[in-house]
């Protein structure tokens, strides 16, 4: 943990006040498949076989991970990091009753215990793939904003999920890596979505190893000269 703590404080120090540091940890479930299976799997099978045949002995494992992510994430908030994101990477992956068993239940605990630390820490909740679930996660979950993967509808997004929390997303990271007019389109569709109520522009996951940094400067500049 020492090395990343290091660099968020050196990043802190570099940084203007006004600019935004955020960090992050993958939330329990997601990190839960890597440690079940060792690797990533299309659908991460491991995992999800060895939660419906020893529920008991996987919600050790989420409890363990609940309060290593506190301790992770307080310690960012110590370093200098202004909000954090819970990564659920692989919440899509989940019928109804498992997301809420493994996704919305230890979020709420990561949520509660990191505030206890760190009052009035700002954190992101992230569910990729949550669908409707989604409602009930932010429900759930006191977030300060929510993250929206690109699969979502931008009409139930906005109808259901903005009106209760600002949102934050959703390019399709492929549009990014595509580039000129289809990124443009998606640009500005993303923001036509979500600008009317508070928003933060982001991608729907992560950025594509292999995109052109000219594409990455061609979508900030869009989104700057959208703003009134």
């Amino acid at each position: 943990m020492a090395p990343v703590l290091e660099t968020i404080a050196r990043v802190r120090a570099e940084l203007p006040r006004q600019v935004a540091l955020l960090g992050f940890c993958g939330a329990p479930w997601t990190v839960a498949t890597y440690m079940v299976a060792g690797f990533g799997t299309p659908d991460q099978a491991p995992a999800r076989l060895f939660a419906y045949r020893d529920p008991d002995e996987f919600g050790r494992l989420i409890d363990v991970l609940i309060r290593a992510s506190i301790d992770y994430l307080a310690a960012q908030f110590q370093a200098g990091v202004d909000a954090v994101q819970l990564f659920d990477t692989w919440a899509g992956v989940l019928g109804p009753e498992e997301f809420d068993r493994w996704c919305t239940k230890p979020a709420a605990k990561i949520v509660a215990g990191l505030r206890q630390r760190i009052p009035g820490a700002r954190i992101i909740g992230f569910p990729r793939g949550a669908s409707t679930s989604l409602v009930s996660y932010v429900d759930g979950v006191p977030f300060d904003a929510i993250g929206l993967d690109w699969m979502i509808n931008r009409k139930f997004a906005r109808d259901e999920i903005q009106s209760r929390r600002p949102v934050q997303g959703n390019l399709d990271p492929m549009a990014l890596l595509a580039g000129g007019a289809a990124l443009d389109r998606e640009v500005d569709a993303v923001l036509a979505s979500f600008c009317e109520r508070p928003f933060i522009f982001n991608l729907g996951h992560g950025i594509l190893p292999e995109t052109p940094i000219g594409h990455v400067e061609r979508m900030v500049a869009r989104v700057r000269k959208s703003r009134p």
